[in-house]
């Protein structure tokens, strides 16, 4: 691959698993609180907490940005297409091709993320040439590992990966899928 990361397309829009992955929009701004505040989200991830009206205007404006720039895609999760019930993205790092992911918390437990995951891995292996694609979980995170676990993904005998967020350390296991 050349030193310049090509670019994502304008607009993305996934299907699979009973899922429509889309871009995130203007109309979809007042359902990211109810989506993104809420303690599980604040300690697991490093989405922003609290997260308000100006967090998910902040929160679309740099989606749109790591898109522009060809580094991440942040996708909102459907089942029609219509009203967001959480978010995958896919971003090329240093470590691999690694896929993230959110659920609201009124929308858990109906295999979303899982489902997700896989239809994010499957546009990572056939549109990025990705060889592999990773998660980064704390092991404590049961749900996470659960979501792992589900989309096919093993856990990777590579270093953990040691940080602090929000004043809070962390260590994160690599798991990781190959391209079939």
């Amino acid at each position: 691959m050349s030193s310049t990361m090509s670019s994502f397309p304008e607009r993305i829009e996934l299907s699979g698993e009973g899922l429509v992955l889309r871009d995130w929009t203007e109309a979809d701004l007042t359902a990211m609180p109810e989506l993104f505040d809420h303690p599980d989200i604040a300690y697991w991830t490093p989405i922003v907490s609290p997260f308000d009206d100006a967090a998910a205007r902040a929160r679309l404006d740099r989606a749109r940005q790591l898109r522009a720039e060809g580094t991440a895609v942040l996708l909102a999760i459907t089942v029609d297409g219509g009203a967001p019930l959480g978010e995958v993205m896919v971003r090329r790092s240093p470590e691999g091709t690694e896929i993230g992911y959110a659920v609201g918390p009124a929308h858990r437990g109906q295999g979303l993320a899982a489902r997700a995951v896989r239809v994010m891995a499957a546009y990572a292996f056939e549109q990025l040439a990705a060889e592999q694609v990773i998660l980064e979980l704390e092991a404590e995170n049961a749900a996470s590992v659960a979501v792992a676990t589900k989309a096919g993904f093993t856990l990777l005998d590579v270093p953990l990966i040691t940080g602090e967020e929000k004043g809070r350390p962390f260590t994160l296991q690599t798991w990781g899928l190959d391209r079939t």
